[in-house]
């Protein structure tokens, strides 16, 4: 992506394409577009707070301090994206895919990624606190310094997820945990959810 982009006025209509430009200190909170395509864009402190952008799709994008909490973006694509700084507290990406993507020191609590597809994706840093991964495909997650407390994993496919120095406690779906890799460090924190899950009773 180039280093200099036009900034432009933040403006949203279904079908819409935005390419190589800048969305700087922009306000769209609330606004409903779908089928909207952004390429090689970058979002700096722009909000989309409580919008509802299905079958968006981002490709070659960085977001930098942007505020997209609650936002609806069912069935959406994320492909080699950059999310950094940013509030996506209560973001609806479920049914999606997101390919090449990071996320570092984000607030991403109450999330849902229900059947999302995770394809070399690295989360560092981000509180990810009772986000809803159910039926979601984390094979290729990597999850870094990351608070994932009462998380949802339930029916989702783990076989080589990474997790590595990770608060892991109240974790839901523990049996869909199998081929996950888990730094030993978080071995204490999840050890209590695997002893609820067999029903074993641990007192001091």
């Amino acid at each position: 992506m180039p280093e200099e982009l036009p900034e432009v006025p933040f403006d949203l209509e279904s079908e819409d394409l935005h390419e190589k430009v800048l969305f700087a200190d922009s306000d769209l909170s609330g606004v409903f577009a779908q089928s909207v395509e952004f390429a090689q864009v970058r979002f700096r402190s722009a909000r989309l707070a409580g919008a509802s952008l299905p079958k968006l799709r981002l490709t070659d994008c960085v977001v930098e301090r942007s505020d997209w909490s609650n936002l609806r973006a069912e069935n959406a694509t994320m492909e080699r994206v950059t999310v950094a700084g940013c509030r996506m507290t209560g973001l609806a990406w479920n049914g999606g895919l997101l390919r090449d993507v990071t996320f570092s020191d984000g607030k991403l609590d109450l999330t849902n990624w229900r059947m999302a597809r995770f394809d070399a994706v690295a989360v560092t840093g981000c509180n990810l606190s009772g986000a809803d991964f159910s039926n979601a495909d984390l094979r290729g997650a990597r999850f870094v310094d990351c608070d994932l407390t009462g998380a949802q994993f339930s029916g989702a496919t783990m076989q080589g997820a990474r997790f590595e120095h990770c608060e892991l406690a109240g974790v839901g779906g523990i049996t869909s945990w199998t081929g996950a890799i888990v730094h030993p460090d978080d071995l204490i924190g999840l050890s209590y959810v695997l002893a609820g899950a067999l029903g074993i009773v641990v007192r001091s």
